[in-house]
């Protein structure tokens, strides 16, 4: 991936995936790996948070359209490497509070569900290019 081409969005309008994927398998441990890695990111990058709580939900059994996701999301990321919160010492004057939501009814195919996600964040907080 260290030579991919980056990408400015996350993933395509209205994605839907399953669990019960037919596509062919995929390596696990790989997979398990790259989103724990994405969801320790979401700290710094509140903007991916949506897509990398979809993509956690296929960490047991991974198909190939879960891979396609993960890749892709990867490339947002590198093509987005200048954005983040930057968390600055403070004396704690001067409190911000931030919050970030997103939802997609009925979103969920497998359990019929809607997704929802927010961040919040108080503090003095830097943010830098998010959208």
């Amino acid at each position: 991936m260290a030579e991919c081409k980056p990408c400015v969005t996350l993933m395509e309008e209205r994605l839907k995936l399953m669990k019960a994927s037919t596509t062919a398998k995929v390596d696990a441990t790989l997979y398990q790996s790259i989103v724990g890695g994405l969801r320790y990111l979401v700290h710094t990058r509140s903007d991916i948070a949506v897509a990398v709580s979809y993509v956690s939900r296929f960490m047991e059994d991974p198909r190939e359209d879960h891979w396609a996701v993960v890749k892709r999301l990867l490339r947002y990321v590198k093509g987005t490497v200048d954005q983040g919160i930057v968390f600055p010492k403070t004396d704690g004057s001067g409190l911000q509070f931030t919050v970030f939501s997103d939802a997609d009814m009925a979103g969920d195919i497998d359990r019929r569900r809607s997704t929802s996600a927010c961040s919040s964040s108080s503090g003095r907080l830097q943010s830098h290019g998010c959208r």
